[in-house]
């Protein structure tokens, strides 16, 4: 019985983002049970609300999302920044691959029903931040005179407002020229060693 109810679930979260992403936003209870073969009863009992529904969507997306860019077993690099890197580029590659990407970082980051789940998510963005750049500071790759704290907040707050004009723009930029260029604002707010000519970088 557990598996049922785990794989309806999954099935109406997964019919519920193709809705939304056909809709631009928009989602009705029906159509999300008709795509995903099941009454409409059920998809309530599960739920509770389409605003439950919806947040459980947006829920999911940022539990891969933080599989995908934040697990630390996926960084190979041998040094701090490097590994700050590929996170970085991980980050940007996951929401240039996810179809409801555009939405959750446009219009439904403003939506009633995902501003608990928005919350939670940054909460652990800073608080994971802010202990990744003490890791930093102690092996001496950024200076000790940064507060962690608030230079992760301004971190996160420009990487994703330059991520959702790269989404929303009709030519996204290559997501490795993208990578590159905040990059350099990230490096630039840690302060981190400029490699001299000629060295790898």
């Amino acid at each position: 019985m557990a598996t049922t109810k785990i794989g309806t679930r999954e099935r109406l979260i997964a019919a519920a983002q193709a809705e939304l992403i056909h809709g631009h936003g928009l989602l009705e209870m029906q159509a999300v049970a008709k795509r995903a073969k099941v009454s409409v009863g059920l998809a309530y009992h599960h739920f509770g609300s389409k605003a439950g529904l919806i947040a459980a969507v947006v829920e999911r997306f940022y539990n891969r999302l933080e599989d995908a860019a934040f697990s630390p077993s996926k960084l190979v690099s041998p040094d701090w920044a490097g590994r700050e890197k590929e996170r970085l580029a991980a980050y940007i590659a996951f929401h240039y691959d996810h179809p409801f990407a555009p939405l959750v970082v446009g219009p439904l980051s403003r939506a009633a029903e995902v501003l608990d789940v928005e919350q939670a998510f940054t909460k652990r963005q800073l608080t994971a931040g802010a202990h990744n750049l003490r890791v930093g500071q102690r092996e001496g790759v950024i200076p000790a005179e940064l507060d962690p704290r608030l230079t992760i907040a301004l971190m996160i707050g420009g990487i994703r407002q330059a991520l959702i004009g790269a989404l929303t723009s009709p030519h996204r930029p290559d997501r490795s020229v993208l990578t590159d260029k905040i990059w350099v604002f990230v490096a630039g707010a840690l302060r981190l060693p400029v490699p001299e000519a000629g060295s790898p970088a």
